[in-house]
């Protein structure tokens, strides 16, 4: 499966060679966005009583996340939704994306199956019952591979938003060739699927 969104054109600088790159996985959300960098996950969770209140908490609270980053790894959209939230969500996306442009971040869009595939190894993962996992299962089993691959607890009431904001995290290094652990070519094969950006590094100062 390939993206149909196109990554930040025209910015492609990196750290020099010998400097590993600030990455940062955004799991992007009107009500509680994930976000995680290596070895540490967080969010920011949006109250705003108006969906405008709400956006501009959630652009303020991701900035603060990922000013300083080289690059971002951003959750794209399920394509097979279709409910009543999925314009304000879409947009909310396309915010973020248009911030990291103007602060010159580059950034690559991922969907969710390519998460899921790069987390444990197939999209559609089952049950015990053999019947295919979805919602908060689903969504249990990537926190739970976070945990056993990476050493990461993601715990309280938005653990599945963090999860999979360091499962982005951990596909970003990857594809930069800082892998975070040993991942097997069943997961890894999701990165091929990925529109990247074209990043070169940069020059030591």
């Amino acid at each position: 499966m390939t993206t149909t969104e196109t990554p930040a054109a025209g910015m492609t600088r990196l750290p020099a060679a010998g400097t590993k790159p600030l990455v940062i996985g955004l799991d992007v959300a009107m009500g509680t966005t994930g976000v995680a960098g290596e070895g540490w996950t967080d969010h920011v969770h949006a109250t705003g009583r108006s969906q405008h209140g709400r956006f501009s908490q959630q652009l303020t609270g991701i900035a603060s996340f990922v000013r300083s980053a080289d690059f971002v790894i951003i959750e794209g959209a399920a394509f097979s939704k279709n409910n009543q939230g999925a314009d304000a969500l879409s947009a909310m996306r396309w915010m973020v994306r248009h911030d990291l442009w103007k602060r010159d971040i580059p950034y690559a869009v991922v969907n969710p199956d390519q998460r899921i595939i790069y987390a444990v190894g197939t999209a559609a993962p089952k049950g015990e019952d053999g019947a295919r996992l979805r919602g908060d299962p689903l969504k249990a089993v990537v926190r739970d591979a976070v945990r056993e691959r990476y050493g990461v607890e993601c715990e309280g009431r938005h653990k599945y938003d963090e999860a999979d904001a360091y499962v982005l995290l951990a596909m970003g290094l990857h594809h930069l060739g800082h892998p975070l652990a040993e991942v097997p070519p069943s997961h890894s094969r999701a990165l091929d699927s990925i529109t990247w950006p074209e990043l070169t590094l940069g020059v030591a100062a």
